[in-house]
């Protein structure tokens, strides 16, 4: 242990939050020039940082953009394979390319179909209780839109209007997936995820308003085990007046028309206020740690955006390109705002604020319980308490493939993944805690993945000397070749111990408790 705190402190990876001076790259985390063209988000951002006589960070490195884009896109660490082809590869264009084929990848889909599971609140059991097999049925109908890249419109307008069995129609599932069913509650679910607007944002006429769009929405049961029918009850009242929407557009809406489809098309306009901002916001949130309009699901006119002219060149570009969330993605990541290092040059809070830098923020809790896994060669344990159809799930399986809520582990609850209860962003609790940091330092399930793993017994066998260790040691944990003062940090302890396996042990723990591991970065 004395051994392993010394390592620590030595192998602490130099990725803080401090302002230095410009001058040259700082290795291995910065270039010296950009891989990619400015862009129309460069300009708007860059010259936002100008007016403030704010400095932007410099770019960051290639080996720093491979894994921050494996992350951020796909949630799931590169292989060393993956890390070395990249970092070989000498074409100008490489990181652009590198995006489109992770759009390609199965863990896209698995990533962000759990990314919108958290925003639907797909899980089966309290407070929201979908029950297994629909929820099961609600993420498989998730991953299938993602991986097509349905537009967004029509993703929304499927969910917005669906009606059936809960088991049939997974689309209904959204109207389930609520903690009360009145039209209170459901126009306050359909606001926050379609609008990022919050309930007591909303004077009480027009939150009546709103609920009236969704108060003709009936339930039945039927004989099949847990199956739920919904559907557009007709018997409801109809609105005895044209409904007057938040935006001053009045909608009429005949006793014989569903208000949710009248609602839907007043929502889907291309001109609606809140549709394309609260997605593009979302967007711009989920890989740069914070909204254009911050909290990403919190707009209201008292709480404008950073970049004002950013925010309606994104909308623009997201609804004139037909609502295609890939879209969106590709312009961020390839843009030198996205590239930045995480390293600022300045150390004014607005910094941060306005993107003169990428924010450190440390990995999701199933991101980086799959990372583990990966980088030890184990796997982890999953099960749900409620016996159907299943309560442990098959070995191997991965966290950010989870198809519902229910499903956890005491890893993932230690780490912030949300309950699924209210569908808000912040349910996501990402900041590090004395507990986190302890289990880290001291856990026997961390000690166990890496003495049991596949990886250790890789590197025990390894016969290619110190300097090759610590090559492979690095690439697989952090991504990235060392630098020569880390190899010989390597070099060193291993030359200075007669158990060469403690010492691999002691070095790979240590690079786990580094903030460059831990984060994205």
């Amino acid at each position: 242990m004395r051994r392993f705190a010394a390592i620590l402190g030595l192998l602490v990876s130099g990725v803080v939050l401090a302002a230095t001076p410009p001058g040259p790259p700082r290795e291995p985390f910065e270039a010296a020039a950009f891989a990619v063209p400015q862009s129309r988000i460069d300009v708007l951002v860059f010259g936002r940082l100008a007016k403030e006589n704010l400095a932007p960070a410099l770019p960051c490195s290639d080996a720093v953009f491979v894994r921050r884009v494996f992350l951020d896109l796909i949630g799931t660490l590169p292989t060393p394979d993956e890390v070395a082809a990249f970092l070989s590869d000498k074409a100008s264009d490489k990181r652009a390319k590198l995006v489109e084929t992770l759009f390609t990848r199965n863990e896209f889909t698995d990533y962000w179909a759990m990314k919108w599971s958290d925003l639907l609140r797909v899980k089966a059991e309290f407070p929201v209780n979908l029950w297994p097999t629909p929820a099961q049925a609600y993420h498989r109908l998730l991953r299938t839109c993602v991986r097509n890249n349905l537009p967004l419109d029509r993703f929304a307008r499927g969910l917005l209007t669906a009606s059936g069995s809960n088991m049939r129609v997974p689309e209904a599932n959204f109207f389930r997936a609520v903690q009360n069913r009145e039209a209170r509650s459901l126009a306050a679910a359909v606001s926050l995820t379609f609008m990022g607007v919050r309930q007591e944002s909303w004077s009480p006429a027009e939150l009546d308003a709103l609920s009236v769009c969704f108060s003709r929405i009936g339930y039945k049961t039927t004989m099949e085990w847990k199956e739920e029918i919904v559907f557009f009850d007709e018997a409801t009242a109809a609105p005895k007046s044209p409904v007057r929407m938040p935006d001053g557009q009045v909608l009429a809406i005949p006793p014989e028309r569903d208000p949710r489809a009248a609602f839907a098309d007043w929502l889907l306009q291309p001109d609606n206020p809140w549709f394309a901002r609260n997605l593009t916001n979302r967007a711009w949130c989920w890989l740069l740690g914070r909204g254009i309009i911050h909290e990403a699901d919190d707009l209201r006119k008292d709480n404008p955006p950073s970049h004002p002219e950013l925010l309606a060149y994104l909308e623009k570009e997201f609804v004139s390109h037909g609502y295609d969330l890939r879209h969106l993605f590709r312009l961020i990541v390839n843009s030198r705002t996205y590239q930045l290092s995480c390293l600022p040059a300045d150390s004014s809070p607005r910094a941060l604020e306005l993107f003169a830098a990428y924010p450190i923020r440390r990995l999701d809790a199933e991101v980086l319980i799959d990372a583990i896994c990966a980088v030890t060669g184990t796997s982890e344990t999953y099960s749900s308490a409620i016996p159907e159809p299943f309560t442990f799930l098959p070995d191997g399986s991965r966290a950010i493939a989870l198809p519902d809520g229910s499903i956890s582990s005491p890893f993932l609850e230690l780490f912030g993944r949300p309950a699924r209860d209210s569908g808000f962003e912040s349910e996501r609790n990402s900041n590090p805690s004395a507990a986190q940091r302890l289990h880290f330092l001291n856990s026997s399930q961390i000690r166990a993945k890496i003495e049991q793993g596949s990886t250790l017994r890789k590197l025990v066998r390894n016969s290619g000397g110190p300097n090759n260790i610590a090559v492979q040691l690095y690439t697989d944990i952090l991504s990235r070749p060392p630098t020569a003062a880390e190899t010989a940090i390597v070099r060193e302890t291993l030359s200075t111990t007669t158990n060469r396996r403690e010492a691999l042990i002691d070095i790979t723990w240590a690079l786990f408790n580094t903030t460059e591991f831990l984060c994205r970065h």
